[in-house]
């Protein structure tokens, strides 16, 4: 700057009021103000000028991990919104662990970033909790059920669990294997909570066996559904409860020489290019990954200009997209006496 204000013949007051826009400047200095910018090659420091304003104009998104490929839609919808706000984004992934998680927060804060849109790893975690609760600008929570002053953006996943379960009841289906998370996960509570109300409405007893909660990866999708598959009374159907699970409990599947859906049905927890694309297609409780996206950029951006008004809390419902992967199942001739004569 002190170099346009040189080459402009100015004051270094009058050449910053220029760059800044002030409409206090007469016209002749203005004009030669700008000469200099074009001359000299001059590009505002805008990072410098927010920091020297106490903002930023960052934002920060922190999800379980950054390559699964149904969440690039949702960071594409929220980075749009951001850009359009003129904010920039950072984008990183905290592995699902505690410890990461924490240091992304605490890298964030010293960044004096002006809002953040996560998930975490934990929704009991007194570390993470206070780490959160210290934060001085608003937090947005992901899908997950936490206490504090924060924004929630959440996925219906009862519903959309009680609608699979319902679907596949209707077609014969009683050993239906549910395949997700810990508990300690609002998703996975309520699609355990989902699936036990579809039994209900049947008035159907649950087995516990086929209510699994060890992870949403892929490689816990194919572990599960690998030993669930060797029991001499294994499951005639599968839910994938995660966004990542399916590649694992197909590919279990296929080690087990079964195939879908003649000799079991199967459904993803989210649609994907794989679900659409294998044979057969999977059928999948679809989420719109960029409304969601869109909407929790929105409400962070309503947030951070209006940080004093009361938390708010949005649930959106999965749809329920059948494919080719269900089938009814079929009771052998001795299995339909038995039952007659019961």
């Amino acid at each position: 700057m002190r170099d346009v204000a040189k080459q402009a013949n100015v004051s270094i007051g009058t050449a910053s009021r220029v760059i800044n826009g002030a409409p206090n400047v007469e016209a002749a200095y203005r004009t030669r103000v700008l000469a200099a910018i074009k001359t000299l090659g001059f590009v505002p420091n805008r990072a410098a000028q927010e920091v020297r304003k106490g903002r930023s104009r960052e934002i920060g998104i922190i999800v379980r991990d950054i390559t699964t490929p149904v969440l690039a839609s949702f960071v594409r919808a929220a980075q749009d919104l951001f850009e359009e706000a003129g904010y920039g984004l950072l984008i990183c992934s905290s592995d699902n662990r505690k410890d990461r998680e924490l240091e992304l927060l605490r890298r964030f804060r010293q960044r004096r970033i002006e809002g953040l849109i996560t998930t975490t790893s934990s929704e009991v975690d007194t570390d993470l909790a206070q780490a959160r609760n210290d934060l001085d600008f608003p937090v947005l929570m992901f899908d997950r059920e936490v206490d504090g002053a924060h924004d929630i953006v959440q996925v219906d996943h009862a519903s959309g669990v009680n609608q699979a379960v319902t679907y596949l009841l209707s077609l014969g289906h009683r050993r239906i294997l549910l395949s997700t998370g810990p508990l300690n996960i609002y998703p996975a509570r309520a699609r355990v909570e989902g699936y036990k109300r579809a039994f209900a409405a049947q008035r159907l007893d649950v087995d516990p066996a086929l209510v699994r909660t060890a992870g949403f990866d892929a490689a816990t999708g194919f572990r599960e559904t690998a030993v669930a598959l060797e029991r001499a009374n294994r499951p005639s159907a599968i839910i994938a409860g995660g966004i990542d699970m399916l590649p694992g409990v197909l590919k279990a599947i296929r080690a087990t020489h079964l195939h879908v859906p003649r000799d079991i049905s199967v459904i993803g927890g989210a649609d994907s290019d794989l679900a659409l694309l294998a044979e057969p297609a999977i059928s999948v409780l679809r989420w719109n990954f960029t409304e969601i996206g869109a909407t929790c950029a929105r409400m962070l951006l309503e947030r951070i200009e209006a940080a004093d008004t009361e938390p708010r809390r949005l649930a959106f419902a999965p749809e329920l997209v059948v494919r080719d992967s269900c089938a009814a199942v079929v009771i052998a001739p001795a299995q339909k006496r038995e039952s007659r004569q019961k």
